[in-house]
């Protein structure tokens, strides 16, 4: 098997559904997007990670988002310009915290192996209300669509046993131009090449929501 590019599982994060202080309304919030770094070995189903629950089926945990992935490379930049020394792996909800990759070198279809499992990039993380009430700190949703520091989701391919510090291997790359990055930049009108557009919006395994956003934007 071709290894085009390897990085690493840096940390594995799940979480499970509890309640919590909404900070901006005298209400409660019910999520699992409150996770931490785990040293456990867990089995990756095709429909989800070992231990991990969604809360907002409506919106999470379709096939398409079994796992998500976040830059490590991007926590050192959240702490020193939110002033947050505690913001770390998992903050961001993701489950696999990745070295190696970003959304600058992470394109719609790579396909990623990990021991036995192998997973394939279905797109970014549409960033939303949660991780600011995560963070007590409205305006970090706006922030992270601006900054492009999203994260992506997986669809897993292939079932297998994962574990911290595990290589992550990218084996396949069907559209290496279309970056997370190029998406997200498409996605929230931070571009609007039209020619590009076009040829992003007909690429086969964008999903419906991320076709709709670059042509609305266009």
């Amino acid at each position: 098997m071709l290894v085009l590019n390897k990085g690493k599982i840096e940390t594995i994060q799940v979480g499970t559904p509890h309640k919590y202080d909404n900070p901006f309304r005298s209400t409660q919030w019910r999520t699992s997007f409150f996770r931490t770094p785990s040293p456990e070995s867990r089995w990756l189903y095709t429909t989800h990670l070992e231990g991990n629950n969604q809360a907002d089926k409506k919106n999470h945990g379709s096939p398409g988002q079994a796992i998500l992935m976040y830059a490590a490379a991007h926590y050192p930049l959240w702490r020193e310009e939110l002033g947050l020394p505690e913001i770390g792996p998992g903050g961001f909800g993701e489950n696999f915290t990745v070295g190696g990759f970003t959304e600058e070198n992470v394109s719609i279809g790579d396909i990623f192996a990990v021991g036995e499992a192998k997973l394939q990039v279905t797109g970014p993380r549409y960033p939303c209300p949660k991780i600011e009430k995560r963070w007590n700190l409205k305006g970090l949703t706006a922030r992270v669509a601006a900054t492009g520091r999203t994260g992506w989701y997986c669809r897993v391919l292939q079932e297998g046993r994962v574990e911290p510090g595990m290589p992550l291997e990218q084996v396949e790359r069907p559209y290496p131009d279309f970056t997370m990055a190029l998406i997200n930049d498409y996605g929230h009108a931070h571009l609007k090449d039209p020619v590009v557009a076009r040829a992003l919006a007909a690429c086969p395994l964008l999903d419906d929501f991320w076709q709709e956003m670059v042509v609305r934007w266009l």
